[in-house]
């Protein structure tokens, strides 16, 4: 029975409200695996698609899940129901091009903040 509490069966709902899974993973599945499997099964039809692992992030429970985390770390008991399906909403992050392209193109310029205690 200890074999079967290792594993979670996870489902990923993305922001237009449609999931990629249910998906059995161990309890000892890193977030970061996560996120690779979700890359991989990612919809080609949908646009604005993460290209890495960075422009994913995991939310379960309410909390942004860390990548050097386990999923059994980051179960939440008063989420979870023996034997049923674990629901994490899927957030994508589009690299900011604009944000990048600008502090690039800005010269740096030395400045000097003074405090008055």
């Amino acid at each position: 029975m200890a074999g079967v509490q290792d594993q979670l069966e996870i489902k990923f709902r993305l922001t237009d409200g449609s999931d990629i899974g249910p998906k059995s993973f161990p309890a000892a599945t890193s977030v970061v695996t996560l996120k690779e499997s979700i890359l991989a099964q990612w919809p080609k039809e949908k646009e604005n698609g993460p290209r890495t692992v960075k422009d994913v992030k995991l939310i379960s429970a309410g909390r942004i899940l860390e990548n050097n985390r386990t999923v059994g770390e980051c179960r939440s008991p008063l989420c979870d129901v023996p034997g049923g399906v674990t629901t994490m909403h899927v957030v994508v992050q589009p690299p900011s091009l604009e944000k990048e392209k600008k502090l690039m193109s800005e010269p740096k310029q030395n400045k000097c903040v003074c405090v008055i205690l």
